[in-house]
């Protein structure tokens, strides 16, 4: 049997990130082959993902990278806020980035398909490899890409990410102050989660569900009893305003002057440098938004640990 070197050891932790017993035992198990206890490692990596998959994964992190004109912001999810700020998964999902901007994916299926950065390996079988290195389930849950002229936005530590996409002429965009303008916007977005950027993407679908909940309101209110269905409709049109204050980003008031709103915002600042701004998009991403976290019974955990 070969002898099995501390160095050894010590090394093929470096190369799989698996711990020292682990693979110690790989080397022990395949003699001392280090290839073989790389395949070793990697097979019970699979097996320990398959084993987590259906384990929550709610927390992890929102990041973003740019490249020239490219920009990626992609969720990557971890079951605790601990691995979420663990160096390794941090520089993880920037790989997961780095590989976006190269291959640009339109798909998580695609993504996964490719190659990780920097490695021979597929993005699954990394993801994988993290869930057994690190010890939880891992998810990548969404991304996206974005040409052209835009502005980011991370918010703590990765809870919230932002991409905001202008249309304006690109000598302009270079401007100290068109860029202080843009990162002004990206904040904007990301400090409240409105769904559509303007009145033209609201779907007609979102509006009649408004209006219908609105008039019944007005409806019920007897004052309004002896109102004619037209004029009813009338006053539930006027408001409409507040719904779309509420969920259009740019009819919401900009958060660094109450006083106006993004749109006289953006105005304001296209006057100044005498050109035209279009907000043209934007993406937001808040980590773990929808996912129905596990309420764990403190009662019922304490009564498990003693075995009752």
């Amino acid at each position: 049997m070969a002898a099995i070197s501390a160095k050894m050891v010590g090394d093929l932790k470096k190369r799989t990130g698996a711990g020292l017993m682990d693979c110690k035992k790989a080397l022990v198990e395949t003699n001392g082959d280090v290839d073989a206890a790389i395949k070793l490692l990697r097979e019970k990596g699979l097996a320990a993902a398959a084993k987590k998959a259906d384990r929550i994964a709610a927390d992890g992190l929102v990041s973003v990278l740019k490249d020239g004109e490219t920009v990626a912001m992609v969720e990557v999810n971890s079951e605790t806020d601990f691995v979420a700020k663990n160096a390794t998964f941090v520089e993880f999902v920037q790989g997961i980035l780095r590989t976006i901007i190269a291959f640009k994916p339109a798909t998580i299926a695609e993504l996964n398909a490719c190659k990780f950065d920097g490695t021979e390996y597929t993005v699954e079988e990394t993801v994988k490899d993290k869930i057994y290195t690190i010890g939880e389930n891992i998810t990548l849950r969404r991304f996206v890409v974005v040409e052209g002229i835009t502005s980011t936005y991370i918010h703590g530590n990765g809870c919230i990410g932002v991409i905001v996409k202008f249309d304006v002429d690109a000598t302009v965009a270079e401007s100290a102050e068109f860029v202080e303008f843009a990162k002004n916007i990206a904040l904007q977005a990301g400090a409240y989660a409105t769904p559509y950027l303007d009145r033209d993407h609201v779907p007609t679908s979102a509006i009649e569900e408004e209006k219908s909940v609105i008039m019944g309101q007005i409806k019920n209110d007897p004052k309004n009893a002896s109102k004619p269905q037209n004029i009813i409709e009338k006053m539930a049109m006027g408001k409409l305003g507040k719904f779309y204050e509420e969920n259009c980003l740019v009819d919401k008031e900009y958060i660094k002057d109450d006083n106006m709103k993004v749109s006289q915002y953006v105005a304001s600042v296209a006057k100044a440098l005498g050109t035209s701004i279009k907000i043209a998009s934007f993406e937001r991403f808040e980590k773990g938004e929808g996912i129905e976290k596990r309420e764990d019974n403190l009662g019922d955990e304490v009564a498990k640990m003693l075995g009752k």
